[in-house]
């Protein structure tokens, strides 16, 4: 299996096109991802955000172009190469995927008791250290039922870094967290990515928190990606949609209406007997 150079990207994708069945939802997508960077992947609800990480872990399968992972072409890449290729992923799902019949402790070790053939000792090492690094050392004892949202978030970011991985991918990271908490995951993110010399992936809608951390940001919407670059840049933009998402404006190219098509005349006519 191939390794990438320090200088090759992580994840690479090359004109790709993502859908399900029949339905295209992004096409014409070129993003690259290297070791150390932030990289936010922004749009609104429904853009195709999360369908680009589904993408990148091998989920799904492009529709068109290539998408590469650790300088492998994912589409080729089956059962157990598709699993080594994993292990070198963190994933940070929204809702923190948390075992609540587990500690603390335990929801951390769980993937290297899964993964791999550390003693004991190891284990206790290296999930304290990742608790530490989230600012939990001291709750390794608690049970999921006796921590905050907030906390929650921390301890599902411990158990993601815990095999050290060389990408993490994040979906929607700061949803449902107070303010204090989005700063803190933000500065976390950060700081783990700097320490670790990792590649992070913020699939996000919340525009202040990944501004003050990312490297470069990714734009999607209209079914494509609408703009990419670095925070000041996109900030600068004079886009309609980007100005629009950016600022929360009711009024723009995002329109609130759903648009009329084909299908829904037809549906109007035949309960209505109207168009």
């Amino acid at each position: 299996m191939n390794s990438p150079t320090s200088a090759d990207p992580i994840v690479k994708f090359t004109n790709v096109a993502l859908g399900y069945g029949d339905l295209t939802v992004l096409q014409g997508i070129d993003i690259e991802v290297r070791r150390g960077q932030v990289v936010a992947m922004m749009g609104g609800s429904g853009s195709g955000k999360t369908t680009l990480l589904r993408a990148a872990t091998g989920q799904i399968t492009a529709q068109k172009g290539t998408i590469s992972v650790f300088g492998s072409d994912i589409a080729a890449v089956s059962g157990e190469g598709l699993r080594e290729l994993r292990q070198r992923m963190g994933v940070l799902f929204q809702q923190g995927a948390l075992f609540t019949d587990l500690n603390v402790f335990e929801n951390v070790a769980f993937p290297l008791r899964e993964h791999t053939q550390v003693s004991e000792s190891q284990i206790t090492e290296r999930v304290l250290e990742k608790l530490d690094a989230v600012g939990l050392r001291a709750a390794a004892h608690l049970g999921i039922s006796e921590v905050s949202g907030g906390m929650a978030r921390r301890i599902a970011l411990a158990r993601a870094i815990v095999l050290e991985p060389e990408l993490i991918l994040y979906d929607e990271p700061f949803a449902g967290l107070d303010p204090i908490s989005m700063g803190i995951t933000a500065q976390l993110i950060r700081s783990l990515t700097n320490r670790l010399n990792c590649a992070s992936v913020l699939i996000t809608h919340d525009v202040a928190e990944s501004f003050m951390i990312a490297d470069h940001v990714y734009m999607v919407g209209q079914g494509r990606l609408i703009a990419q670059g670095a925070p000041k840049d996109l900030s600068a933009s004079q886009d309609p949609y980007v100005h629009q998402f950016l600022n929360g404006e009711p009024d723009g190219p995002i329109a609130f209406h759903y648009p009329t098509s084909p299908a829904f005349t037809k549906w109007l006519q035949q309960h209505t007997g109207r168009s």
